[in-house]
Parts: C-alpha cells; structure tokens; sequence
C-alpha cells in the first residue's frame, strides 16, 4: 500500500482575511496611546507651563466666583465646538501677581489717573454730520492724522452719523446706536460710571453664544464692567431661549455680562451704523475709548473667547506691569501683512478680493512694509486680535481710531491695517505682542455658530498655485513682495 499524498493548506482565520479591519486595528493600535495619553493627562498642567502665578494662585478666584456665573438650558449650547489648544510648552511664560496685590496696584493706578490733570480725555475728537460713520475719509486724509504733534487738532474718529436719539453730552450728544429710550439712560449711566477696567465684547448676527468668563477673583464682579453688546438678530435667539431676563427682554444682566441692546429702529427707519455685522462690531472693538469715556483699561474679549484668567491679572501683566499702551498676541502663523492678506483672499474671509488687492496697493504705495528686524521691538506685523488690552490713552487712543478709520475705508479685516497704522503713526505705541501659546491658555475658542449659506466662502475656490515674481510686475506691492521672498536686488 503506497503513501497517499496529501496537500494540506493552513488557511489565515477568518477574521485576519479582511484588509480593511487589518487596516483599522492596525490604526487603533497606533491612536489608542497618544488618546489614552491626552485623555489622563491633565490640562492645568499645560497652562501651568505658560501662565506662572506668583507667589501662588489660591488668591485668585475664590470659591464663590469659581461657581457658574449662570446655568444656560441645554439646548442653548454655549460650550460646543471648543477648539483644543495644541501647543503646552512656552519660551516665554505670563507671571502673573498676587491677585490681592493686583486688585490694590490697579485701583491705585485708576486713583492716581482720576486725581492728576491728565485724567481729561488725551485725545480731542471731530464731531458733526457725515455721510458714514467714520466719514467715508479719503486716502490722503486719513494719512494726514497719522502724525498728531498738536494736541489742539481734533481727530476723526467715528460717531458722526446722526441718529433719533440725541442726548446733551459732549459724546453720548451723538452715540450712533438706537437704543430704546427707556434703556437708553441706564447704559449711558453705567457706561460713565465705569472709572476703572472695562470687558467688552459684542454678538451680532447671532453668530456667536454668550460665554461667562472664568477664574474670577472675589472683588473683579464689583470692580470691573462687563459689557456685552448685542442686536436685534442676537436677542431674538436668546429670547427665544428665555435667557434674557425682564418682562420683555430688553436690558438686563446674564451672568457677569450687562447686555446692551442695539435695535434699527421702529418701522425700520433707523439702522445701525453699517449693512455688515462685522463692521458693526468693530466700533465697540476698537472705540471702546469713546464708549466708555472714564474708563482707564479695557479689555476686548471676541465673542467665540471665553477668558479663564482674571482680566485684572491680564491687564497688570501685560500692560501694567510692562509699561505698555496695549498687548495683544502674535499670529500663530504668519509674520508679514501681505501673508495674512493672501490667505484672508485665499480662504475668503473677506469675499471681494479685488478690494483686498487695492488695499494692499493703496498701502504698499504709502510705506507698507514687510517685518525685518529693524521693526523691533515690534516682533510681528500680524496679531490675533480676538483679545486686546489697553491702558486708554494718547498713544492706544489714537492708535484705535486711525485703525478704526482704514477699517471703514476697506474692510473689517482689522489684521491688514495693523502694522501700516502702527509703523507710520507718531506717537508710537508701546505694544506687547505676546506669544501665541500664552494666548491659548488665558481663553479658549470656540467655532462660531453655524449657518447655512454664511459661510463666507465667497463661491468655488479656482486652482491655486505659487506666485512668480513675474506675476506682479508692475504692482505697487513689487518691492514689499520681493523683500519678504528675499528676492531683492538692494
């Protein structure tokens, strides 16, 4: 009997057959301890990497101001679509003081302001009827203010268009928001009687959620006003979620914010200053140092930020505490103005490009240039404006409101006039731009609110490819281009 011969095949289990579950374990295998490690690690100690407080921070919030400032519903959804903060390590950390010894250097500085003859207001201000807002100013004229050697001459700087509602005053004669009379007094009131600090921020368009700042210390609820500014698009969403308090809504406080109103107008015969919401919200972003006449800092907070460090503590450490007009931080990503205009066209954060163009030729033509050390101490020509700190005064004042002017000329990209208004005016302004990963950690951002069809795309994006510089030959932007590429002939 001969040997049968046999073939016998090993065959893989069924379960190792599939390439695509292989392909999924094999990515759970390489995620699981990178999102084991994010997961068990602990957040504080990332920020405790960047924000340093001295001697140590149980003197900053106190039990009562780490409690919810206010409980939205559910459905409200304040807290979704936070972005992470990516970067844990700084070169150059934020110390922060002794909450007690802040609250007693800044009351002092705010005393000493209120008692000296400088306590009157630094800058003086045009006033009268224009056809715009700011006053549709020309290139040449806005120019002309840059060098303000005369404190005699009056500086345009918004307010002038005429609206219903008139009060006796210097400033509020012509405050261009329409606020319901009965309201109206109590505002203006609240907003003279603020003779310290100021946190203002603004929603319109509903594009944002209300968000409570955290990290209080015990007295910042009494010492500081928190404004939050908002328009008839804004209190309709948060009516209809029953979270503005009163009868009918119209003024009141949601948590640490006192929510100021701003409606067009019965019958729609009075509109807000601007047709785009941005550039509405820029007034109180930039002229916070119009609307709150007494106050000695301020601190503009965007409304996607939530803050969670004392705006006291901000204000002594980056402006107080380094004899600075203003801080506000670095772009995490670009350096030069004509980077952070590429991608404003790129991205279509502004839709009409051909604007964008002709203002950066307009500024090129008038000494725009790219950042290089000789800048310094200037680190950068691109900020991230969504938190802003200022000591008001003549050099942030007039900062504020020649910026404000190239705003309402072009558009409320605020990034692209940045460093044109601040390299060219005089007096110059002592600013503290400060590192991006400190940024990430006195706030966190959230997504804005979602809508269909306001995505700002601006259309289909074309085929995008690098620039030459055989393509702006002839541009008034040429040399500006050249020099940042490092392509310059001089």
């Amino acid at each position: 009997m001969g040997w049968v011969r046999m073939r016998v095949r090993v065959r893989s289990p069924p379960v190792m057959q599939s390439k695509l579950l292989c392909l999924s374990l094999l990515y759970l295998l390489t995620t699981l301890p990178l999102a084991l490690y994010v997961s068990f690690s602990d957040p504080a100690s990332a920020a405790s990497r960047c924000l340093v407080f001295l001697p140590f921070r149980s003197s900053a919030p106190s039990s009562a101001a780490s409690a919810a400032l206010f409980e939205y519903p559910r459905e409200y959804g304040e807290h979704k679509h936070a972005i992470p903060a990516t970067r844990a390590l700084c070169s150059d950390p934020a110390v922060f003081s002794d909450y007690k010894t802040v609250l007693e250097e800044i009351n002092k500085l705010c005393r000493n302001l209120s008692a000296s003859p400088y306590a009157k207001p630094a800058l003086r201000y045009q006033n009268g009827r224009r056809n715009s807002f700011a006053g549709n100013l020309s290139t040449v004229e806005r120019r002309s203010f840059f060098n303000h050697t005369d404190s005699a001459v009056e500086i345009p700087c918004g307010f002038f268009k005429e609206f219903p509602v008139r009060e006796s005053g210097d400033f509020f004669g012509q405050f261009a928001f329409f606020i319901e009379e009965k309201i109206l007094v109590a505002h203006r009131l609240a907003m003279e009687k603020c003779n310290g600090a100021v946190v203002a921020s603004a929603i319109f368009n509903d594009h944002d959620k209300i968000r409570q700042p955290k990290g209080l210390g015990s007295e910042t609820l009494r010492t500081v006003c928190f404004f939050m500014f908002i328009d008839d698009a804004t209190h309709r969403v948060l009516a209809s979620h029953n979270i503005l308090a009163g009868e009918r809504g119209e003024a009141g406080t949601i948590g640490a914010w006192r929510v100021a109103r701003l409606v067009a107008g019965a019958g729609g015969d009075h509109r807000l200053p601007y047709e785009n919401p941005a550039m509405n919200g820029v007034i109180v972003k930039y002229l916070l140092h119009r609307l709150f006449p007494n106050a000695r800092f301020s601190v503009w907070v965007d409304a996607k930020m939530q803050l969670t460090v004392d705006p006291l503590l901000l204000v002594h450490s980056f402006v107080a505490g380094k004899g600075a007009d203003m801080a506000v931080s670095k772009h995490p990503f670009n350096l030069h103005t004509m980077e952070e205009a590429i991608a404003t066209a790129r991205w279509r954060k502004w839709g009409d490009v051909d604007a964008i163009r002709a203002q950066m030729e307009t500024y090129c033509r008038n000494g725009l240039q790219p950042w290089s050390p000789i800048k310094l101490p200037y680190p950068s020509d691109v900020p991230d404006t969504a938190i802003i700190i200022r000591r008001h005064g003549l050099a942030s004042d007039l900062f504020s409101c020649l910026l404000f002017n190239e705003l309402e000329a072009f558009n409320p990209r605020d990034q692209l006039a940045f460093a044109y208004v601040r390299d060219q005016m005089s007096p110059k302004v002592i600013m503290n731009m400060f590192d991006v990963e400190v940024f990430e950690h006195i706030a966190v951002e959230y997504r804005h609110n979602l809508k269909r069809g306001n995505g700002g795309a601006g259309g289909k994006q074309g085929i995008t490819r690098m620039a030459s510089s055989g393509d702006i030959a002839g541009s008034s932007c040429e040399r500006y281009l050249l020099k940042m590429w490092g392509e310059t002939t001089e």
